[in-house]
This record gives structure tokens, C-alpha cells and sequence, in this order.
């Protein structure tokens, strides 16, 4: 989905003079942003596509994160395609399943003292989102039906 794309749908969800105003810009602005972009016309780039260049910029995604931490959610980037190869499902599989068992067992020490420090608590969110990560690539390859792309990931 293309950016103008995500914008308009959200506007559907709200008004487009309500962002207007809450913004502090032009009502025509705002339609502007959720309208294909043409090659060669006059007309501003939306605030998504600004945002992405900045991060692409920058090589930082604290700006992806900050917007997920401010929807109560977690940015987890996808796993990169090199490294292992893995041609089968049933050794994608597995790793799956090693990579829960990790998870699993940090989530096991860190309770023993009926309690979970912060830096067992970033352990746990490490292995969490290291999962979900290579989970997400399992999921694209079974997808596309491709396994020789799917990387096996440092444990």
C-alpha cells in the first residue's frame, strides 16, 4: 500500500477538516496528501513519505519505534537474507521451534526468583522479537514458496 494510500484511508476514519485544523494547514493541503503524487505536478509530499525519507536518510528507524511505543505496540524489523540457508520447511521449522525454546527458557530463569529484573526483562524482549523476526521471514518465504532465501539467525 502506497502512502497516499494509508493516508486516505485513515481520513476515512476522521474528517479531513478535522486534520486541517488540529495540523494548522490548508483543508486542500490535507487532500493533497492522500492523492496519488504525479511525476512532473505541483503539489507537497505527505508527511509519510518525509518521514521515510528521513529514516532512510538517517538509517535510524527510532522514529518507526517511536510511533509504535505511542500506539502501545513494538517495532520489530525483518530479518535480513543472508547468512545459513535454510532449503526445506522442515529446518525452518525447527529453528522455529529452537528459537521458542530460547524464549521459553529466558522467560524460565528470569522467573526462579519469582521476579523479573529490567535486564532479564530486555533478554526476554531480545529473544521475543528475534522470533518474531524469523518467524515473519517463514512466513514471507511459504508465501513466495521460496526456503533457499530464509536465513538461520544468531542465537
Amino acid at each position: 500500500m502506497e502512502s497516499h494510500e494509508v493516508l486516505k484511508r485513515a481520513l476515512q476514519k476522521t474528517t479531513p477538516k478535522a486534520v486541517a485544523a488540529e495540523l494548522g494547514v490548508s483543508l486542500s493541503l490535507v487532500y493533497k496528501w492522500a492523492e496519488k503524487p504525479v511525476e512532473f505536478g505541483s503539489g507537497s509530499r505527505n508527511p509519510l513519505d518525509r518521514l521515510l525519507q528521513i529514516i532512510d536518510l538517517s538509517g535510524d528507524t527510532g522514529i518507526v519505534e517511536w510511533l509504535c511505543r505511542q500506539q502501545n505496540g513494538h517495532f520489530v524489523k525483518d530479518p535480513g537474507v543472508s547468512g545459513h540457508h535454510i532449503d526445506h520447511v522442515l529446518l525452518a521449522t525447527q529453528e522455529i521451534i529452537g528459537q521458542f525454546s530460547n524464549l521459553l527458557n529466558e522467560i524460565s530463569n528470569a522467573a526462579e526468583d519469582q521476579s523479573v529484573s529490567k535486564e532479564e526483562a530486555v533478554k526476554i524482549r531480545q529473544c521475543w522479537d528475534q522470533l518474531k523476526s524469523y518467524a515473519e521471514c517463514f512466513v514471507r518465504c511459504c508465501e513466495n514458496g521460496d526456503f533457499k532465501t530464509m536465513s538461520r539467525l544468531p542465537r
